[in-house]
C-alpha cells in the first residue's frame, strides 16, 4: 500500500481538487474578510482618507475604548477560571452520588440556551424590584427573616402638627406628657393599601397611674374630619415602638397594639415621648445589580451559569480516565480526600483543564450577547467590552469603521496568543 506522502506526490492534482472547497471557503470566510478588517482599519470613518496607525492608537486615548480594555481583562482572568472551577467541583463531586448525571444534565441545560434568551432571562433576574427580581426577592427575604421589617416606612408626622423629625429619623413629642392626660401622636403619609387590614383607632383611656395614648393615621378618606383628633374611620398603627425619653435617656418604652393605642408606666411622666426610627426605616430592597459598580460581575455570573456546565461535561469526561489504582494507592497511603483531589487528580486533570480554560479565554473574548442584552442603557458603558464596542464603533448612531475595524483587528492580536498556546499543547500532547 502507498504511503499518504507518495499519494500526494504522484496525485497531486487529486489533493488539490479535494481542497479546493475547503480553501475556498476558507478564504472567502476567513482570509478575505481579516485582511479587509485590516486595510480598513488604516482609514478614517468615511473610508476615503489614509490615517495609517491614528485608529490604533485611538484605541488606547478613547474613553469608552479604555473602559472596554480593563472590562475585557476582567473577564478574561474572572469568568474562565470561575466557569472551569465550578466545572471541576460539580465533576469531582458527582462523580459519587446515585443522581449525578441528573445533576449534571441539569447543570449543562443552560448551554441549550441561546445567548440571547439568556440574557433576557438574567436581566429579569437582576431587576431592581424584588417583586419581579428574583436576585432581589432572595436576598430581600432573607434580610427580614434575621433583621425584619419596619411598621410603617411611609408615615410621616402631620405638617404643623405636634410631633417633628429628628435627624436619625425619629418622631419626637414636642411637649412634655403627664400621666392622666392621654396623648396624641397623628401621622400622615401611608398609603390606603397598607391600611387594608388595620383596625379603627381609638382614644386611649385616661389612668392616673400611667401614660396613655394613641398613635394613628390622621386622615379620614374621602375628605372630612378633624386634625389631632382620632375620628371614627380613621385607622390605629400597630408595632410602633413608643418611648419616654428624659435627658436623652430612653425610662420606659411600649409597643402600640392594633388599635394604635399604648400604655407606659408612672416612670413616663413628665417625659418627652419619641416613635423609634426604625418603625420608620425604608424597606431593604436589595442591591441594584444593573448599577455601575456591579454590571460586570452580574453579567459575569450570568455568563458562569451557562458555562459552567460544558466546563463540567469536559472535565468529568478527564475525570473518567484517571487510573483509579492510582486514586485508591493514595487512599492506602493514607492520603486523605483534599490530598487526592489536590496533589493528584488536579495533576492528572491539568491537559483537560487548560483545554477548558482557553476554550473559554477565547470565548469571553468574543462576548457581546450578554452585555447588549443585559446591561441597561445607562450603565451599558459600565460593562462595556471589546466586542460591544467593535458594534457600537462600527454601526452606533456616529459610525466609524474605521476604529471598528482596528477593534477587530486587535482582537485578533489577542486571540492569536492564546491559539498559539493551544497548538503548541496539542502538539507536545501528541509526540508524547
Amino acid at each position: 500500500m502507498a504511503s499518504g506522502k507518495a499519494v500526494i506526490t504522484a496525485r497531486p492534482w487529486a489533493v488539490a481538487c479535494f481542497l479546493l472547497p475547503a480553501l475556498l471557503l476558507l478564504g472567502a470566510l476567513v482570509v478575505y474578510p481579516i485582511g479587509y478588517s485590516v486595510w480598513r482599519s488604516l482609514y478614517d470613518a468615511s473610508g476615503d482618507s489614509f490615517v495609517g496607525l491614528d485608529n490604533f492608537q485611538e484605541l488606547f486615548t478613547n474613553d469608552a475604548v479604555r473602559t472596554a480594555l480593563r472590562n475585557n481583562l476582567i473577564w478574561i482572568v474572572v469568568a474562565p477560571t470561575l466557569a472551569t472551577a465550578l466545572g471541576l467541583i460539580f465533576a469531582v463531586l458527582t462523580e459519587r452520588i446515585r443522581w449525578g448525571t441528573a445533576f449534571k444534565l441539569i447543570v449543562f441545560m443552560p448551554m441549550a440556551i441561546s445567548m440571547l434568551a439568556a440574557g433576557i432571562i438574567f436581566r429579569l433576574v437582576y431587576e431592581a424590584d424584588p417583586d419581579r427580581g428574583v436576585a432581589n426577592a432572595v436576598m430581600t427575604t432573607v434580610n427580614d427573616a434575621f433583621t425584619g421589617s419596619s411598621s410603617w416606612p411611609d408615615a410621616q408626622p402631620r405638617p404643623g402638627g405636634p410631633l417633628t423629625a429628628q435627624e436619625d429619623g425619629s418622631y419626637l413629642l414636642e411637649e412634655p406628657v403627664r400621666a392622666g392626660e392621654p396623648a396624641l401622636l397623628p401621622l400622615v403619609a401611608v398609603p390606603q393599601p397598607e391600611l387594608e387590614d388595620a383596625a379603627p383607632a381609638a382614644a386611649a383611656a385616661a389612668d392616673p397611674g400611667q401614660v396613655s395614648g394613641t398613635v394613628w393615621m390622621d386622615f379620614t378618606r374621602g375628605g372630612g374630619g378633624s386634625e389631632n383628633a382620632v375620628d371614627p374611620e380613621e385607622r390605629g398603627l400597630a408595632g410602633i415602638t413608643v418611648q419616654a425619653v428624659a435627658d436623652g435617656r430612653v425610662v420606659a418604652e411600649a409597643e402600640t397594639a392594633e388599635d394604635g393605642t399604648f400604655t407606659l408606666p408612672a416612670e413616663a411622666d413628665g417625659t418627652r415621648l419619641r416613635l423609634a426610627a426604625d418603625s420608620f426605616t425604608a424597606p431593604y430592597n436589595g442591591v441594584e445589580w444593573l448599577g455601575p459598580s456591579l454590571i460586570t460581575p452580574a453579567i459575569i455570573g450570568s455568563y458562569v451559569w451557562m458555562w459552567a456546565g460544558f466546563a463540567m461535561v469536559l472535565i468529568a469526561a478527564g475525570l473518567a480516565s484517571v487510573p483509579r489504582e492510582t486514586l485508591e494507592a493514595a487512599r492506602v497511603d493514607g492520603a486523605g480526600e483534599w490530598q487526592v483531589f489536590r496533589r493528584i487528580t488536579v495533576p492528572l486533570l491539568a491537559p483537560v483543564l487548560a483545554v477548558v480554560m482557553v476554550t473559554l479565554m477565547i470565548n469571553v473574548l468574543k462576548i457581546f450577547d450578554l452585555i447588549y442584552v443585559i446591561a441597561p442603557p445607562s450603565t451599558q458603558g459600565d460593562a462595556n467590552v471589546l466586542a460591544l464596542q467593535l458594534y457600537l464603533s462600527s454601526f452606533g448612531s456616529e459610525p466609524d469603521q474605521g476604529l471598528g475595524s482596528a477593534i477587530a483587528v486587535f482582537l485578533l492580536l489577542l486571540v492569536v496568543p492564546v491559539i498559539i498556546f493551544n497548538l503548541r499543547r496539542l502538539r507536545r500532547e501528541n509526540q508524547r
